[in-house]
Parts: structure tokens; sequence; C-alpha cells
């Protein structure tokens, strides 16, 4: 594939990704009382790298030196990514709302931006700065259900501070992921990351089977364990490692704006629930937002530098 056809490929997956990643909050709210989040997270990952090995098994033991130069660095993306932002997050979600969990994961695209140009040494462009606050607006409105003011009024829920562990551990993971280079191909790096995750869930999950009543294993858990390896699994951490490659990180961040929109589209057609006024004012502002963010800057005029620079 050419570097512009992986190009046209990220900025497709930027907006096919959140309706991938919006599944898992559904499957978190049916998890409840069905499987325990270690459980669920350890069953995710494992099948997951069981589905990437036929493709990435042979890549990989071509390129097993890379993987051991690597091994400490694909611990701890398993552990950021796929232990906290998997496992931990399952855990908030018992002990917290919706609403919560999307207010702190709202402030993830804004860290990642400003740390990605900070460290990078670079300024952000006029119209990622525009689009980051238009975006910002616009999911601050679709999750107050018009009525931004209510937010006011929002009170911490003991899972709030899992939430908050994951939010935090997805920023450290969008930056390591960009600015550690593997010479492995997204898809390759996935899967060692994958199995990087699985490494560091099993002993805590052996624990939390130990401490913890746990539910035993039915149809429905294992159900879920196999969506929660597809959709917000290999399908979308792939396409995120993709982006990142491609876009950036803080472009590639963008795509938890849309989550409270593709959200609303699976509510209308699993559950019945049409989208409301306020979705479609929150999608008026995401929307022009992520093209505003995504665009490349104008070429600098003839005679004079650059002063602004985009990822």
């Amino acid at each position: 594939m050419t570097p512009a056809a992986r190009h046209r490929l990220a900025l497709i997956l930027l907006w096919v990704t959140p309706a991938l990643w919006s599944s898992n909050y559904l499957i978190a709210r049916v998890a409840d009382g069905r499987i325990a989040p270690h459980q669920l997270a350890l069953g995710r990952w494992t099948l997951a790298c069981a589905l990437l090995l036929p493709w990435v098994g042979r890549t990989l033991w071509q390129q097993r030196a890379v993987l051991r130069a690597e091994a400490g660095r694909t611990l701890v993306l398993g552990a950021l990514g796929m232990w906290i932002c998997g496992a931990i997050v399952y855990m908030g979600g018992q002990g917290t709302t919706p609403v919560n969990i999307a207010l702190i994961y709202a402030a993830s695209p804004v860290a990642i931006a400003l740390l990605d140009t900070r460290l990078s040494g670079q300024r952000m462009a006029l119209t990622q700065r525009v689009g980051l606050i238009c975006a910002l607006a616009g999911v601050l409105l679709v999750i107050s259900k018009g009525q931004p003011l209510s937010l006011l009024s929002v009170r911490p829920n003991p899972g709030d501070g899992w939430i908050a562990l994951a939010a935090v551990s997805w920023t450290a993971y969008s930056l390591l992921l960009a600015r550690w280079r593997s010479a492995l191909a997204p898809l390759p790096r996935l899967a060692a990351i994958a199995a990087g995750g699985v490494v560091v869930l099993l002993p805590f999950t052996l624990l939390e089977a130990v401490l913890t009543p746990t539910p035993a294993l039915g149809p429905q858990a294992w159900g879920l364990i196999v969506l929660a390896a597809l959709l917000p699994g290999v399908f979308s951490y792939g396409a995120y490692a993709l982006m990142m490659r491609e876009l950036g990180p803080a472009r590639s961040a963008l795509v938890l704006y849309l989550a409270p929109l593709y959200g609303a589209l699976l509510s209308w057609l699993l559950l019945g629930q049409p989208p409301q006024a306020y979705h479609a004012a929150g999608a008026a502002l995401i929307l022009p937002a992520i093209w505003l963010a995504t665009r490349k800057p104008a070429p600098p005029a003839i005679g004079r530098p650059a002063t602004d620079t985009s990822r």
C-alpha cells in the first residue's frame, strides 16, 4: 500500500473506529453480574491474540529479535492499553454513570494534543486548536443533553477514580505508541502488545478469582468475550495503531469525541431510542471540528517560513 493510500485509509478509519469503541460501553454494561472485569479483559485479549496469530505469527517469528529488543516497551504498552484501559474500565463502569465516564474521557484528547505538541516541540496549527475547542464543546453538549449548566450538578461516584486512571493511561498509551517507534508493522505490533497485556492481566485475574466472588462463565459471558475481542479489540486497536502512525496522537485522539454520537446511533438502532435535538446540535459542532483538525494546513507563502506545523 502506498503512503498516500495509507493516509486515506487512516482518515476513513477516523470515522469508523468510534463505532467499534462505542460497542465496549454496551459490553461493559451487559457484563456486570455475568463475568468479572479481569476475566472479561483476559478473555478478550487472549482471544484477540489467537485471532491475530494466523495472520502475523510468521512475521513475529521472523522478527523475534525485534520482539526481544522491544519486550520491555511492549509490556508497558500492554499494561496501559489492555489492563488499565481494559479491566480497570470494566471495574469503574460498575461504580459510576455513563455521563461521568464520558466527562472524564473528554479530557483525554485535549491532554494528548497538548502533551504531543509540547513533547514534539511543535506548535498546534490554528485549525487544530479551533477544531479541538469545537469538538470539546460539542461532546459536552451531547453529554449534558443540551443543558451545559447541568454538568455543574454532576456528583463524583466510587468508580470515577478508576475511570480517571484509565483516561490517564490512555493518554500515556497514545503518546508512547507514537513515540516508541517499532520495526514491526501495526498488526504484528498489536499482537505483541496484546500478548504483553495478557501477561500482565493473568496474575490480576487469578487474584480477582481468589479474593472476589466471580460468576460462572456461561454462554452470555463467552459471547461478551468474543464481541469484546473483535469489535473494541482487534478491529479498533488495529485501526487506532494505523491512525497513530499516519495521523499522529493529536488527530487520532479525536475519535473519542465521536463516541457519544455513535453511542446515540447505536441506542437508536439496537434499543429503539431515537436521537434528540441536542445530538444534532452536538454533531453540528463535532463533525466540522474533526474536519478542521485533520485537514492539512495551507502551504506557507513563498519566501516566508512556516510557523505553525501540524502532524
